[in-house]
């Protein structure tokens, strides 16, 4: 009854025009979401990191890496509201992280956002859409996953949980739709992999065309408000993901247990790609891998252990480690195995290509700042995109081709960078090229003028 009612629910978007697709020319699409893992941290993008990640490495291999995406937003909530959306902050309007128990559980991204599963609705066979991790964008009635186009929901709605106990500060914080889920003392990262891998494999095995959005909790670092009294404030692992790297569980080391944070999180990516093969969906299935944004580079001991480089400072802020993050696409019948792609794209461009992918329409009266990116992907076309528009709190930055402005407060002066030259923004060029630094100065005053 649960699944009827929920599906009911989506009445209200049939106003999509229908598109009519041929059911076993209808790929599947995973969007998996790292939260606050850096550009730095796989060794793919970093070759002296010491994060062990095989199955992302090969998922690397077998498509593209991208060196040039970006997030929509340089903080959790915004860039998942981005992704879902296809659309930047300054439009959907929620341009900041939610506070606390009452902003998680509270109405969040405005409720007349069409989300990408909804719009996965409109097609001749509608796609079934899961939805495994972490919400964030608000929970109370009207706002929840399962009211927004996901027939199913296994995640919690805050922005990062305790690992085992699945609660955010007082609240215990695991669901299943909208009821609580209790499963204490198991791994979240396996909970949301083993959901998926659920998902994948009955959906494919009933010859439905699908769409899995899997946002892991993981590696978000830990939060003293989330533990017990006596509980240490530490990354938290599985005794077998020390293992590899030859650490006692017991380790102290903060970067240590980050490590093993990340091998756990990226085992989990790999059943889940496992679960594709042993389902005969992997060839038909457009797989997107991506972080919500930058490591944090906060200077908070034992928190702040991510790597951003070679890029500048992290999270909330708009310099590039803030917001430029990893990224790897594969669809094995388009996209060639071990390709780069330096194109620069962002996040919002996401909920665009799925609804391009899946041959659903997007609504004519909704300005979407994504763009159709399977050109670049899988035929080695050039980025769609003119500039790219960041603001969050006060920073705020432009982007266009290879040169980028940034300042860091409305009251200062802005600095400009060739990022073709210089990556890590080092040299600011704004009295040399007075000129570039007007043109891009206009393009953030058009962004401005169209919000």
């Amino acid at each position: 009854m649960d699944r009827v009612l929920q599906r009911a629910i989506l009445l209200p978007f049939l106003f999509l025009t229908l598109v009519g697709k041929p059911d076993a020319a209808s790929p599947n699409v995973l969007i998996i979401t790292a939260d606050n893992l850096g550009y730095g941290d796989l060794q793919c993008y970093n070759a002296d990191s010491n994060v062990r990640t095989p199955n992302l490495d090969q998922l690397a291999a077998q498509g593209a890496r991208l060196t040039s995406f970006y997030t929509a937003s340089s903080t959790c909530t915004v860039s998942r509201a981005c992704l879902l959306t296809g659309r930047i902050a300054q439009r959907h309007r929620l341009v900041n992280q939610l506070p606390g128990v009452d902003g998680n559980y509270g109405v969040g991204l405005n409720q007349n956002e069409i989300l990408i599963p909804a719009i996965l609705k409109s097609v001749k066979t509608p796609y079934a859409t899961g939805c495994f991790g972490k919400w964030n964008i608000g929970f109370a009635k009207g706002s929840r996953p399962t009211e927004r186009g996901f027939d199913e929901f296994i995640g919690h709605v805050s922005g990062n949980i305790d690992y085992y106990r699945h609660n955010y500060r007082q609240m215990h914080d695991l669901y299943d739709g909208v009821r609580e889920l209790h499963r204490q003392g198991e791994y979240s990262t396996d909970i949301f992999a083993d959901a998926c891998i659920e998902f994948i494999t009955r959906e494919t095995e009933a010859k439905q065309p699908w769409f899995a959005y899997l946002p892991f909790n993981a590696p978000h670092f830990p939060m003293k408000g989330n533990k017990q009294p006596g509980q240490p404030t530490r990354w938290q692992a599985p005794d077998w993901a020390f293992e590899p790297y030859g650490w006692s569980p017991e380790e102290e080391d903060p970067y240590r247990r980050f490590c093993a944070v990340v091998f756990a999180l990226d085992r989990a990516i790999g059943r889940v790609l496992k679960a594709l093969d042993d389902a005969g969906a992997s060839d038909n299935t457009f797989v997107f891998f991506m972080s919500d944004n930058g490591a944090f580079m906060l200077g908070r001991r034992g928190l702040d252990v991510g790597s951003n480089h070679p890029l500048r400072s992290g999270g909330i802020t708009c310099w590039e480690g803030g917001i430029r993050i990893p990224a790897i696409a594969r669809w094995p019948t388009r996209i060639k195995p071990g390709i780069v792609i330096d194109q620069p794209l962002w996040s919002p461009d996401l909920s665009v290509t799925t609804a391009a992918i899946a041959g659903a329409e997007l609504p004519g009266n909704v300005v979407f700042d994504g763009k159709d990116i399977t050109a670049v992907l899988c035929d080695g076309a050039k980025s769609p995109h003119e500039s790219f528009y960041f603001s969050f709190r006060s920073h705020s930055a432009v982007r266009k081709g290879d040169w980028k402005i940034v300042r860091e407060n409305p009251g200062e002066k802005w600095k400009l960078f060739n990022l073709a030259e210089d990556v890590a923004e080092s040299s600011d060029l704004a009295k040399e090229r007075p000129k570039k630094l007007h043109e891009l100065t206009s393009i953030f005053d058009s962004w401005n003028d169209s919000f």
